[in-house]
């Protein structure tokens, strides 16, 4: 089942890839149809998902016997939402493009190409695999933006490939070393997390390797201060690009931190909890103030991208039972919101080929239906209670006060300019009255596009409401990720240890 879920994306771009070129009207919507399959794949392995510890549906295969290297897939509750949001946000990403005209084939093809590299890298349990599809996913995205980007899409592209490149080449240096030592040790190749989590590292090996795990899937983030590729690859994307962009290839990054870096490297984790928490949260105060000062609305929700993102980092490494989860379920948070942001600021930038703040105002009174989901979506990105990314905010700030308490109580202070920065966007392009022609004949949102957004701004609400859909099975694997740290190190979480401990002792007291 898992490995279908990789290969129809594939099957799909190579069905498109056979389409002739001179019927380009038909490469769009067929490669939006054939994204459904996967789509339905997902939703039903989420149906059929038991919460409990471990990886489910697991497939493992042979791969190169010598070198220890097998076709090894299994999805648990950290992996799980994260292939579903995948799954959910390509079709609607493909749909979204109808304003791509010029080569739409390659387009659908990369599109469908790079949903079957996001999809392996959460479901790869062997890291050679995973660094297979880790570092496949960076040729479509590169294409995607260095071809059907805006003015400065060489520049853009070529500065995501050269970081994250870098970043890829230090994580397989670590994972080398890491498969390297089990060989030593166990006198067999092998390249399974399973079997490198045996692995006994020195104090010294297992800080350098976490680093170069850590560095690697900082990049991806990112996180401050090798966060300076985003901005720009966000901003020159096409409408698509940014959506998957900020939706998923970014918590390719916060994933690896907490599958990888905390399953490998318990010890070091540990002690670099306040080293990866400090990055953080400075990452959400500079990334919440850049945004303040930005004039490009495109450019103000990938700055967003860099303050919300510290939070999952933060609650990773505060190593609790309710920061986890928050961890968790903010990287679907994050990727509905902000891909419905990137969806809207496409959808003005088709009307009136600008992103520039100053260029607007007044929109709410020509586009009312527009206005209303953008608030919406304003609301659920500064964490209004009742909307997603308040359940997230809240899990992680509470569960890091346990452990982190002054960097929980700074981080705080980007949820207060998160609302700064956004609402005060929100004043500068639609209230007032329509001060410049162009902005007064501009037509509301289309049946086509309320059809892309309603979904997202559904879940937005459902999560908001009832958290649990996720939460119950998301918690078991979180749980299971504390439960080794404290076998393999002296830490222990604090008390009450888990979520569940605190609402009981809460309703107690009372």
């Amino acid at each position: 089942m898992l490995t279908w879920l990789i290969a129809l994306p594939v099957i799909a771009a190579a069905i498109v890839a056979l389409v002739p070129g001179r019927v380009k009207e038909l490469h769009l919507p067929l490669g939006v149809a054939l994204a459904v399959l996967p789509l339905a794949l997902a939703g039903y392995v989420f149906w059929v998902f038991e919460p409990i510890a471990g990886y489910q549906f697991v497939q493992q295969a042979v791969w190169y016997e010598p070198w220890g290297i097998s076709w090894s897939l299994g999805i648990d509750g950290v992996s799980m939402p994260m292939v579903l949001l995948t799954a959910i946000l390509v079709p609607i990403a493909l749909a979204a493009s109808t304003s791509i005209t010029r080569r739409t084939k390659e387009f659908v093809v990369y599109t469908l190409l790079l949903e079957a590299g996001m999809i392996g890298v959460f479901l790869a349990l062997d890291l050679f695999l995973f660094f297979v599809f880790f570092e496949a996913i960076l040729i479509p995205m590169y294409f995607i933006i260095g071809i059907w980007g805006s003015d400065r899409r060489i520049y853009a592209a070529m500065k995501f490939f050269i970081f994250t490149a870098f970043g890829s080449a230090v994580l397989l240096a670590g994972i080398i070393a890491l498969a390297v030592t089990y060989a030593d040790q166990f006198g067999s190749a092998s390249f399974a997390l399973s079997d490198l989590m045996n692995v006994q590292l020195s104090t010294g090996a297992e800080r350098w390797l976490f680093a170069a795990f850590a560095l690697a899937f900082a990049i991806k983030v990112p996180l401050f201060p090798v966060h300076t590729w985003l901005p720009d690859a966000h901003t020159e994307a096409p409408t698509a690009g940014s959506v998957l962009l900020a939706a998923v290839l970014l918590k390719l990054g916060t994933y690896g931190l907490l599958r990888f870096n905390l399953s490998l490297f318990p010890e070091a984790s540990v002690d670099a909890a306040w080293i990866m928490g400090t990055l953080a949260v400075i990452g959400i105060i500079y990334g919440a103030v850049v945004a303040i000062v930005q004039p490009d609305l495109k450019r103000l929700v990938a700055y967003s991208s860099v303050s919300h993102l510290g939070f999952i980092v933060l609650g990773t490494f505060a190593l609790t039972s309710g920061s986890l989860q928050g961890a968790v379920i903010q990287n679907v948070n994050h990727g509905l919101v902000t891909g419905a942001l990137f969806l809207l600021v496409g959808m003005i930038y088709e009307r009136r080929h600008t992103k520039q703040i100053s260029e607007f105002g007044g929109l709410q009174k020509v586009m009312p239906v527009f206005a209303g989901f953008f608030l919406f979506m304003i609301f659920a990105s500064i964490g209004l209670p009742g909307l997603n990314g308040f359940v997230g905010e809240f899990l992680i700030l509470i569960g890091s006060y346990s452990t982190l308490p002054a960097l929980a109580i700074v981080a705080a202070i980007g949820v207060v300019l998160a609302a700064i920065y956004m609402l005060w966007a929100y004043e500068r392009v639609f209230t007032g009255v329509p001060d410049k022609e162009e902005n007064a004949a501009l037509s509301d949102l289309s049946i086509r596009e309320i059809s892309l957004l309603a979904p997202l701004a559904i879940l937005v609400l459902v999560i908001g409401l009832y958290p649990n859909i996720l939460l119950d099975k998301i918690a078991p694997s979180t749980e299971a990720v504390l439960d080794h740290i404290e076998e393999q190190t002296e830490f222990v979480r604090p008390e009450p240890g888990r979520l569940g401990d605190v609402l009981v002792a809460g309703g107690d007291h009372e």
